[in-house]
């Protein structure tokens, strides 16, 4: 049975144009290897660190990725793209045009006789109450309108800044994950019977077996500090592995 890909945390377009670029690189890698294998890819939200979506106009930037994706999709590779909390909101574009799933909150995956629940982790479990009115906020039809109905140079400036004041109420290089995560997959294998619960945000890459219950946490980590990892189900065994 073919594998089944993640990745997350990317955050294209947040660093400058030599790690932009390598990160390009080995994104590209990746997506030959999974065309090769004819896997499935999930792409696990903050794959870009900000996006705006209108109807007729494509934000600059990410000129590239977007190809690079598209042909993926087209090559018979099934891509599904969940929504992060800098790229919280993808609209129909990734759909229509790219021919990528776009999903939003928690997934269900069924694979290889295995559920696997696979997340961001923005606004899960306890606590990140301003988070979570904030993302209600921005997510809200009616506000989506109004920000869509701005001048794109001032949106993207916009967009620009609240990912840096994401970044300030959530420093993005810390070398050890706090509990919330994992707690949060703890309490989860007490109610119910998974086998990987799959996440980022946290940029913190961890795999770990969820309180003896046979269920397993994984964190895919980021691409933001010189190291490309990306988590693979492949022949009966979950791994993190670097591009």
């Amino acid at each position: 049975m073919p594998g089944l890909y993640f990745v997350s945390d990317i955050h294209l377009g947040l660093q400058d144009p030599l790690d932009e670029r390598l990160k390009l690189d080995r994104l590209e890698a990746l997506f030959s290897m999974i065309r090769r294998e004819r896997g499935t890819l999930y792409l696990v939200g903050d794959i870009l660190d900000y996006w705006m979506e209108y109807r007729q106009v494509i934000p600059k930037g990410y000129t590239r990725f977007l190809c690079m994706l598209s042909g993926l999709a087209r090559s018979g590779v099934e891509v599904s793209y969940l929504a992060g909390n800098h790229d919280f909101h993808l609209g129909r574009y990734f759909d229509d045009e790219l021919g990528v799933k776009t999903l939003y909150g928690m997934q269900e995956v069924r694979h290889d006789g295995k559920l696997f629940l696979v997340a961001h982790g923005d606004g899960l479990g306890e606590g990140d109450l301003g988070y979570k009115f904030f993302a209600r906020f921005v997510r809200n039809r009616f506000n989506l309108g109004l920000l869509t109905g701005f001048h794109p140079d001032l949106a993207t400036a916009l967009m620009k800044k609240l990912s840096l004041l994401s970044r300030r109420h959530k420093p993005v290089d810390m070398k050890s994950e706090p509990r919330r995560l994992i707690d949060f997959a703890t309490v989860l294998a007490r109610e119910r019977v998974f086998d990987y619960f799959v996440c980022g945000h946290n940029h913190a890459e961890r795999m770990e077996a969820v309180n003896g219950s046979g269920s397993t946490y994984v964190n895919l980590g980021t691409w933001i500090e010189g190291e490309y990892p990306y988590g693979v189900y492949d022949e009966g065994r979950f791994q993190i592995r670097k591009v």
